[in-house]
C-alpha cells in the first residue's frame, strides 16, 4: 500500500523555513536564507524511509549547496564560485532578503525567496525571485519552482558550460542517469537537450532495505530554449542550462521567468512515473 499525503506543517523565521509532515519531528525539507549569502534547499529528505537526497558544501565543490540557483558571466560577473577560487575578485555576492510567512494548505506549502544579486564593488545587479510549491503525494513529492530575474542594469548573460538552477546529491561513486531522450551516462547527457533528467543513487543515511532514492529535474515548455541543454558533471550534479545554447540579454528593468519541477522519489528512477509527473507539469 503506498503511504497517503501528510498534512504538512511549517516552521518559519527571517531566514530559515522548515517543513514537517505534520507527524513527524525531522523535517523534510529546510530552506536556508541566511543574510549575505546564497540561499539554497538543504536537507530534503526521501519520501519514505527518509535519507538526505541533498549535500551540502562537498569537498570537490565547495560552493554547492544542496538545491540552489548561480549563473556565470553575467555582465562578466561571476555568480557561482561565491569567492573560493582564485578569480575571486570577480565573483557577486547575494543578499537574500527576510523571509515572508510560507502558505500552507493540507499537503502543500508555498513560499518565496527574494534576493538581490550585487557585483564585487556592491552595485545591484539584478533581483531574484524564487517561489516554491512543495506538495506531499505520500511516496514522491513534487517541488515547483517559478523562477524570475528582474535586470537592474542591462545585462548579458554569456554562454557557459553551466549556469541555472542546479542539484547536488550526496554521490559515492555510484548512480544512474536517465534523460527524456533516453541518455543512460552522464558522459552521454552533458550539454544535451532533455525536457527532464533524472538521477538516483545510493543514499548513505537511507533506512530500510532499499538504499536507493533520486529526484527528476523538468524543464517547462514555455521556457526559454525549450528542451534546453544540460549539465550531467561526473559526480551527477545537473543543471538546465539555458547558457550552453549560447549568450542572451535582458533589458534594464525587464524580467525573465522560467518554471522547473522537481519529483522526488525512493527507490530507483521510474521512468514511467518521471512522465506522469512531466504530463501534469506541462499542463
Amino acid at each position: 500500500m503506498k503511504p497517503a499525503p501528510q498534512k504538512l506543517t511549517a516552521v518559519h523565521t527571517a531566514t530559515h523555513l522548515a517543513i514537517h509532515r505534520n507527524s513527524e519531528a525531522s523535517p523534510i525539507l529546510v530552506q536556508q536564507a541566511d543574510p549575505n549569502k546564497r540561499a539554497y534547499i538543504h536537507p530534503i529528505l526521501a519520501p519514505k524511509g527518509h535519507g538526505t537526497l541533498t549535500e551540502n558544501a562537498p569537498p570537490h565543490h565547495p560552493w554547492q549547496h544542496g538545491l540552489y540557483v548561480g549563473m556565470n558571466e553575467v555582465n562578466g560577473i561571476g555568480f557561482w564560485t561565491e569567492g573560493l577560487v582564485p578569480q575571486a575578485h570577480q565573483d557577486g555576492t547575494f543578499h537574500p532578503r527576510p523571509l515572508l510567512t510560507p502558505l500552507v494548505d493540507g499537503n502543500q506549502c508555498t513560499w518565496s525567496v527574494i534576493s538581490d544579486w550585487r557585483a564585487p564593488d556592491h552595485h545591484a545587479v539584478l533581483t531574484e525571485t524564487q517561489k516554491w510549491t512543495l506538495t506531499d503525494l505520500g511516496d514522491r513529492y513534487e517541488l515547483d519552482l517559478t523562477w524570475t530575474l528582474r535586470a537592474d542594469v542591462d545585462l548579458v548573460f554569456g554562454q557557459y558550460p553551466y549556469g541555472g538552477l542546479f542539484l547536488r546529491m550526496p554521490f559515492a561513486g555510484v548512480g544512474s542517469v536517465l534523460t527524456s531522450e533516453g541518455h543512460q551516462t552522464h558522459e552521454t547527457a552533458e550539454g544535451q537537450r532533455a525536457r527532464w533528467v533524472a538521477i538516483a543513487m545510493p543514499i548513505p543515511d537511507r533506512h530500510g532495505a532499499d538504499p536507493w532514492a533520486g529526484m527528476a529535474m523538468m524543464d517547462h515548455p514555455k521556457n526559454p530554449q525549450h528542451p534546453v541543454p544540460w549539465r550531467v558533471d561526473c559526480q551527477l550534479g545537473i543543471s538546465p542550462s539555458r547558457c550552453i545554447a549560447g549568450a542572451w540579454n535582458l533589458a534594464a528593468g525587464a524580467t525573465s521567468t522560467s518554471r522547473h519541477r522537481l519529483f522526488i522519489h525512493s527507490g530507483q528512477t521510474d521512468a514511467s512515473a518521471v512522465e506522469a509527473s512531466w504530463s501534469r507539469f506541462k499542463k
